[in-house]
């Protein structure tokens, strides 16, 4: 299987402790960072970003006024699959060099949530996803340094901090605080 070959980006990457941690990465983690800054300023400065967000507050509202709202939508469930399929891809191609049958192990479950998690903000998806990380790492270190937990639980970390994250998120939304869109999960039907 190919690889994705590591950057190092000259002197940056001599710094310690930081210099690995943040200039000895592969291509596809670069552009993920630039895909997640230029999402936030996308949907917050541009137009169209305005126009995505008003389609998932009110889509009728946005309906009335003009925007194919079935089109709009479309387009947006059609990024998320790209990055998602990128997400999919990066873990063969980068993180583990190889391909076995379920290898994915539910991440694609805890990615799912760190959306929820964000509160379908770019920036807090970056956070979040460093907090997960460090969950999952957390896990290896723990076996690798022997520490007095049964593995099985080790392993069960990064799932239950997710379970916890959703229900912290649960009781935040119930008291109003989200920034999920209004129309998430509703059906759009054209009146004619």
């Amino acid at each position: 299987i190919i690889s994705l070959p590591k950057i190092e980006i000259p002197y940056l990457s001599e710094i310690p402790f930081a210099g690995p941690v943040f200039f000895k990465h592969d291509i596809l983690f670069y552009f993920s960072i630039c895909l997640i800054v230029a999402t936030h300023f996308f949907l917050i400065k541009s137009r169209f970003g305005i126009i995505i967000r008003a389609v998932g507050d009110n889509h009728d509202s946005a309906h009335s006024i003009g925007y194919p709202v079935k089109k709009i939508r479309w387009f947006c469930v059609a990024f998320g699959g790209m990055c998602a399929g990128m997400g999919g891809a990066y873990i063969p191609l980068a993180l583990t060099p190889h391909w076995s049958e379920g290898m994915t192990a539910g991440k694609g479950w805890i990615a799912l949530a760190l959306v929820v998690f964000a509160s379908w903000l770019p920036f807090r998806l970056l956070l979040g996803a460093l907090l997960f990380g460090a969950i999952t790492i957390l896990q290896f270190v723990g076996q690798a340094r022997g520490w007095p937990f049964p593995s099985q639980f080790l392993n069960m970390l990064p799932y239950l901090v997710t379970i916890l994250a959703l229900s912290f998120i649960s009781i935040k939304t119930r008291s109003g605080n989200t920034y999920a869109p209004a129309c998430l999960g509703r059906a759009f039907f054209e009146n004619n």
